[in-house]
This record gives C-alpha cells, structure tokens and sequence, in this order.
C-alpha cells in the first residue's frame, strides 16, 4: 500500500491529508474512489468536533504492502527517462510517501463561501520525465509524474503534444477535464501488460466513462479493451444498454473492431423478422403445456404491443399481419375437421381415450383463435377476421350437434368480436355485422349458460353490451329481426340468455317513440321527454 499526498489550500492555511492508493507490480495506479474527491470537497467538520480519519484501501492479500513510515532507498530509482517493464515495477513501488500530522485546527472565520482548491499528487518526481497536470472543473488539480515513452507509446494525444514541447522536463496542462478520476485511472491503464484484467471487476458504467476517455487520449488498446470487456459481461436493463450501444456506434470511425459487441443487438442476416415471428407464433400454438403457453402468449402480445408504439415498425406491420391470418385459416380449417369428426354419431360410443384428444384439440385451436384475434384487434387490423368468422355457416351448423362442453370455446371468440365491434375496435361493414349476428348469435345463446359458470374470463355485462351495441348498428328493420327472435329466447330461458334489454328500449324508443323521419319530417331529439337511455 502507498500514499499520495493530497494537500488542501482553504483561506491561506494549507492542510496536508495522506490518501491511499494501490500499487501493482506493473506499475498501475489505482486511482482513488470517488469518495476520497466526493470528501475532499466537503465542508469541514463544525468546531470542536473531531474529525475522523479517511478511510484506508484495503489492499489484496497478493499485493505487497508498503509502510506508511516505509521509505524505499534513493539509489533504487532509476535515473533515466526511458523505462523498462521491469524498471516500470520498481518505479511503481517507490512512490513519495508522506506521513504528516495534520496541525491543529484553528477557529474558523465567518467567511463560510470562500473557494477551496484540491491538489494531489501521483508517482515520482524523480524516476519521471514528464509531468501531466489535469485541471478539474470542480478545483481539482491533479499532478501525474509520468514517463514520456509510456505516453507517446500508447496515446496519440500525448504523441502529439510531446512532439510539440521539447523541453528536458515538460509538463502538459489539461483544462477543464471533465472526469479527473477516470482520466487518471486511465493514464494508469497505460502501464499494465493485461488491461482487460484490471477490467473485470469494474462496472459496466465505470468502463463506458473509461472507454470515452481512452478515446479522447487515442489510447486504442485500452479502447479495445474495453470493447473485448464489454462484448463479454451482461448489460442489465434497457437503459445500460442503450448507453453501452451509443457509447460503441461512437467509435466506429476508429478503426477498431465495434462489430462483436454490435451483434448482440443486430443481426447480419437479412431480414429474418418475418420467419423468426412465423416460427414464435407457430411454437406457441402448438403447444399443449398450459402454464407455459399462457405465460408466453402474454409475452408475445405485449411484446407486439410495444412494436405497435414504435414508428419504425410500419413497414413489418402487413408482414406480421398476413403471419397471422395464415395461422387463423390453419387453426379454423383444424376446427372445422374437429368438429366433423365429432359430429359423427359413432363418436359418443367411443372410448373416452378416442374422444379426449379430439376435445382437447378442439379447446387448444379455439384459444388460438381468440388469442390472435386480441393481437389483430391490438393491431387494429381485425375486420378481415369477422369476415372469415361470419362467413363459418358449416361451423355454425355443426355447432348444435356437439355437447356443450366440448364446443363452448368456440363460442368465446363470438363473445370477443361483438365486444370488439361494440367497443369501436372492429369496424366491419354492415353486411359483415349482419351476418355475424344471423349465423353466430343463436350459438352464442345456446352456450351462454356455461360460458357463465364454466369460463372465468367471461364478463357478462361486457360481453351483453357488446351484442347490444352490435346489433343496434344495423338498419331498424335489422335490429327488430334480430331483437325479436332474441325476446323469444330470453322469454324461455331467462338468466341463460344474454340479456339485451337496454338495446331493445333503443330499438324501441327508434321505432314507437320518435322515429327521426316520419312522412318527410325529422323531429329533434330534443322534443321528446323519455328516460335517458345512451344510444349506440
């Protein structure tokens, strides 16, 4: 363990504070954490209170330790500029080391604004050739006694403002560093052989500023790196990775490799979207294990949730559309053999292990459905769905044959289009909406009593007041076909039966109480006093 010396200049008195920092044998200093600069700028402790020590690094058990009182002999030091790798060890290891004892405190003046400076110091004045000398926005200033051989070998930056200063000791001044810390830890990358090495218990944050420093000095190896680094640890959250992406696409004038840590985020392949999607979709509806299909449907409908919000995905968006009207087609024509097979009067003798799978397959293609059809009404992209359901007349036949058990599934897409249609998210035209109501609505009736207590989400008033709003959509004549065969089935059934009562008082509110056009004339709404009732 060695010591820099950090001294402090408030109001002309001069404190001088001992910092600790890492040595390697390599020569690498490791800078001190933000806390030794965070605490440095402080306020001192209120009077007559002690104040308590900073706290010292702890150096690995591998690492050799150096006094704080431990000096090294002069004669150790080398006397020339150019360093080798084993004389950059012994530079390392012979740092100044400062042992003073803080003089004590004096009462401190009313003046509580006054600017204070912070000044510290790194390596050997007298093994260096060269003195950098970083200037903090935040009155640091930070002295680096380097090797010139090291800098020019590794920086063009430095390359640069060496080749311009010839003097027997320059010093370079950096104004206005914007992250002193890390330029420092950086020039120390310089001398160590395995810099990927001393990057492995850094954060991914902590290599980013790294690696913009490294690119501002030109100190390429470091900046590939740092790039091996983080083409190799995890990114966790969107927000660290989007930084660690602009961080690498900034570097791509550099001429160094950007391209590995790229592949994590983009693909060399050629549009392959659209079979990657037809290939999800397609494991998704194939599977028979529940927990693990449910839970994957939510994933993928949020995530295409989340595709719908993005500008850049309108051109993928027939695409992906016509993926999944192919699987709609599949799935229907999987129905339609289902329920033939099982309409078949020699089904019912069968065993129960002949009839189980046929069931089963028939709840699993009917779930697809519905769940595609969420998706393509998320997507607003749902009308071409209610034409393929409305135009199910053989579906619909074979409907009443089956128990009610095996076909109430199919039931429950009926339910989702009239809420859709009701709710303003499908927008079919009239003789869409008029077929679906004269082909489905009679099965969606004979099945209402176990979707009630046999489907958990089913929503009764939701699912009433989308038939309503459905129907209330057609032409008068159209509306009163269809309320007056549904009055009929609600007169014998009751509770079994979807009760539309509220769509039959505006159906009949339209026809007895204040037709909108009588013998040419048109009535305001406004001239008729009823019970308020909302139109759909």
């Amino acid at each position: 363990m060695a010591e820099i010396r950090l001294t402090k200049v408030e109001q002309g008195q001069t404190k001088i504070r001992n910092v600790p920092i890492a040595v390697t044998p390599e020569g690498f200093w490791c800078c001190p954490s933000p806390n030794v600069f965070q605490k440095s700028l402080k306020t001192p402790n209120p009077l007559n209170k002690p104040k308590s020590p900073l706290p010292t690094t702890q150096t690995p058990a591998h690492k050799k330790q150096t006094s704080v009182t431990e000096k090294r002999p002069a004669s150790a030091a080398p006397k020339s500029g150019a360093v080798s790798d084993e004389k950059r060890g012994v530079s390392a290891d012979t740092p100044t080391v400062t042992a003073s004892v803080p003089a004590e405190r004096t009462p401190r003046s009313k003046t509580e604004n006054v600017p204070r400076k912070v000044s510290i110091e790194f390596g050997e004045p007298g093994t260096s050739d060269l003195r950098v000398i970083l200037l903090g926005k935040q009155g640091f200033t930070v002295k680096l006694n380097v090797h010139k051989n090291i800098l020019v070998e590794n920086s063009s930056f430095f390359a640069n403002k060496i080749s311009v200063q010839q003097p027997v000791f320059p010093c370079i001044e950096i104004d206005d560093c914007e992250d002193v810390e890390i330029c420092v830890e950086t020039i120390g990358l310089m001398y160590c052989k395995e810099m990927k090495q001393r990057l492995i218990k850094q954060s991914v944050s902590r290599v980013l500023r790294i690696i913009k420093v490294a690119e501002q000095l030109g100190f390429k190896s470091c900046m590939q790196s740092c790039l091996e680094y983080l083409e190799a640890v995890p990114w966790v959250g969107e927000e660290e990775e989007e930084k660690v992406v602009s961080s690498v696409l900034r570097l791509q004038s550099e001429g160094i490799g950007v391209t590995p840590v790229l592949k994590r985020v983009s693909s060399d392949i050629s549009k392959p979207h659209k079979d990657t999607f037809s290939h999800i979709l397609e494991l998704v509806l194939k599977s028979n294990e529940e927990r693990g299909r449910r839970e994957m449907k939510s994933v993928v409908l949020k995530l295409l949730r989340e595709n719908n919000c993005l500008p850049s995905s309108s051109g993928s968006v027939d695409s992906y559309n016509e993926i999944i009207y192919g699987s709609c087609r599949s799935c229907l024509d999987s129905i339609l053999i289902l329920f033939k097979q099982a309409a078949e009067p020699e089904f019912s003798s069968n065993s129960t292990d002949c009839r189980e799978p046929v069931v089963k397959q028939m709840v699993l293609e009917a779930d697809n459905l519905s769940w595609m059809l969420e998706i393509l009404t998320d997507r607003q992209a749902a009308d071409e769905f209610a034409v393929m359901w409305a135009s199910q007349q053989e579906l619909a036949s074979l409907h009443t044959k089956l128990p009610i058990v095996s076909r109430h599934h199919v039931s429950c897409v009926t339910a989702k289009l009239f809420v859709g249609i009701g709710k303003g998210e499908l927008l079919p035209s009239k003789d869409t909406r008029n077929l679906l109501l004269q082909t489905w609505l009679q099965p969606l009736i004979n099945d209402y009593s176990w979707l009630q207590h046999g489907s958990r989400s089913f929503d009764r008033k939701v699912v009433e007041e989308g038939i309503g709003r459905t129907i209330l959509t057609l032409p008068l004549e159209e509306q009163q076909s269809i309320l007056l065969s549904w009055l009929g089935s609600f007169l014998k059934s009751g509770d079994n039966c979807p009760n539309l009562q509220r769509a039959f008082e505006v159906w009949w509110r339209r026809t007895f109480v204040r037709p909108y056009a009588e013998s040419g004339n048109t009535r305001p709404l406004d001239h008729v006093t009823t019970p308020k009732v909302t139109e759909q």
